[in-house]
């Protein structure tokens, strides 16, 4: 499952990165992604390419893993990079396609959105990979837990954030047998449009599991008289350390060193 869609999916270990509190990869997932937004040139992605490199090296994520988690998303990348390169103008003229112009600044700025979207990715991939789905589902539901007394149900959003997670890899490896299956009984064959008549032949059979899934999950949290978060325990509580504040540090001095680069260049 794994080789075919590995976002989400968790790489065992007992690295640094996999010791830390799940509740501090989220946040500092998040912060990564502010910071890696107010880079403004190639010297400040080249500062967020170190961190991301120093933080899978103390993962101990091989590379061929770490690109794994990557491809499913490469599609986001490629299309907002595209979009960049004729709506974004500026500079010599390249290339004239009718209405569509493709100037120097949009090159540059294709170039530079794909590249900071992928690290951006890169960095988030390592929080799933380097942390089971229930602990993902523990710490959002722990980080929400304050809003709660304004309505928010904190444990719902993060179940449905684990039930995401968790069955992604599934659902796309569903796929790729459903499309094998329809290929080998002759379908998608000949044109373009042929295989375009072939994409209700991969839905309907997908959304039937999806439903099916959907089901056998439904009846299996009331046949364990599943009813919310309410008196729920852990047999691991969830816990700061000594660990979690040496990756805060590491953090703060990432940031310096980004605010410092943009400042300078």
């Amino acid at each position: 499952m794994g080789t075919i869609f590995s976002f989400g999916s968790y790489y065992p270990g007992t690295s640094l990165v996999h010791r830390l509190d799940p509740r501090t990869k989220l946040l500092g997932g998040l912060a990564f992604i502010v910071l890696v937004l107010t880079a403004h040139d190639w010297a400040g992605l080249a500062v967020v390419l170190a961190f991301v490199g120093v933080l899978y090296a103390l993962a101990r994520i091989p590379l061929h893993e770490a690109l794994a988690s990557l491809a499913p998303l490469m599609a986001i990348v490629v299309l907002a990079s595209v979009l960049n390169l004729f709506v974004v103008q500026g500079g010599d003229v390249l290339l004239r396609l009718g209405p569509l112009v493709v100037s120097e600044g949009g090159v540059w700025s294709c170039c530079f959105v794909a590249a900071r979207l992928a690290l951006m990715m890169a960095g988030m991939s390592l929080v799933t990979l380097t942390t089971q789905t229930l602990d993902l589902t523990e710490a959002l539901e722990r980080l929400l837990a304050p809003l709660a007394r304004f309505g928010v149900p904190a444990h719902e959003i993060g179940m449905i954030m684990g039930i995401a997670l968790r069955f992604m890899p599934q659902f796309a490896s569903e796929l790729v047998n459903i499309y094998r299956a329809q290929v080998s009984r002759g379908a998608g064959r000949g044109s373009a449009l042929a295989r375009a008549r072939m994409l209700p032949a991969l839905m309907v059979p997908l959304f039937t599991s999806v439903f099916r899934h959907a089901e056998t999950l439904a009846c299996a949290m009331d046949a364990r008289c599943y009813h919310g978060g309410a008196g729920r325990t852990r047999l691991h509580p969830l816990r700061f350390s000594a660990l979690d504040v040496a990756a805060l540090v590491l953090l703060v001095v990432f940031a310096v060193c980004l605010i410092t680069v943009n400042v300078v260049f």
